[in-house]
């Protein structure tokens, strides 16, 4: 099994839910990597999402567009990215994964970035562009690796769950409204059926993100799916403290605190 499957089912066999913070590589700087990621595993973090900045970002809302363009001219890419996380990653305890575009892939090679983020230690890759259809070139460089390909499911894709969701791992993410990320459109109007549709189509744990943003946002979700995923409010609480790290500790830790 995955660490983060490990990690995720550990808690929901003691009947507590997990949190899933994002961040951005390379804002504010790429030298806040490391201080910034031991600042979301000390708040409580489960698992840490690493998002990779690319400059067409298609699930990204404006907070995570524009951070991710502050570290593009800052002169972060996915080779300084892999340089820091190699001085760092064995000080940090939970799961990693990257959220990052199917193109950094196809530029870095298929082969050699799944070869590299086994060496830095990437528990998961998350890949919005990546459909079903055309995750065989990819699949196949994971097949007995320890690094989970992470599905995802939409309030449209229902027709489509009972295949996409069989050959995932790690967990499942769950999108809980129309659109990109952030708080630009609402809940989907169901979502307690929707997530239970979700689970009835796989037994991975079902983590539930896109506009989550609050407390009381992460203690309605964590009512409904394994996990909750917070990533814009964390991002622009980054941005807004400059990668002060005692205030992004605090603030995730509050967001944690929500947790059913």
């Amino acid at each position: 099994m995955n660490r983060i499957e490990e990690v995720l089912n550990a808690k929901k066999q003691e009947n507590k839910k997990s949190f899933i913070g994002y961040l951005t590589a390379g804002d504010p700087s790429i030298e806040h990597l490391p201080s910034l990621v031991k600042a979301l595993e000390k708040g409580g973090c489960d698992v840490i999402e690493i998002g990779v900045p690319f400059s067409d970002p298609l699930a990204d809302g404006p907070v995570i567009q524009a951070a991710g363009q502050r570290a593009i001219e800052g002169g972060t890419s996915i080779y300084k990215i892999f340089d820091s996380l190699s001085t760092f990653r064995q000080t940090i305890h939970v799961p990693i994964a990257f959220l990052v575009y199917y193109n950094t892939l196809t530029i870095y090679g298929i082969e050699a970035f799944v070869k590299k983020c086994l060496e830095v230690g990437i528990d998961g890759l998350i890949i919005p562009d990546l459909p079903f259809e055309e995750q065989k070139e990819l699949a196949d460089f994971l097949v007995g690796s320890s690094i989970a390909l992470i599905p995802f499911a939409t309030p449209t894709s229902k027709e489509r769950m009972s295949f996409t969701l069989k050959n995932g791992s790690g967990f499942v993410y769950t999108v809980s409204s129309m659109g990109v990320t952030g708080r630009l459109s609402e809940f989907h109007a169901d979502l307690e059926n929707y997530i239970n549709e979700v689970k009835s189509y796989t037994s991975l744990p079902v983590a539930i993100g896109f506009g989550i943003s609050t407390t009381d946002d992460v203690k309605r979700m964590s009512r409904l799916a394994d996990a909750v995923i917070v990533g814009t409010a964390i991002v622009q609480k980054i941005h807004n403290t400059q990668g002060n790290v005692d205030e992004i500790e605090t603030f995730v830790q509050e967001l944690v605190e929500g947790l059913e």
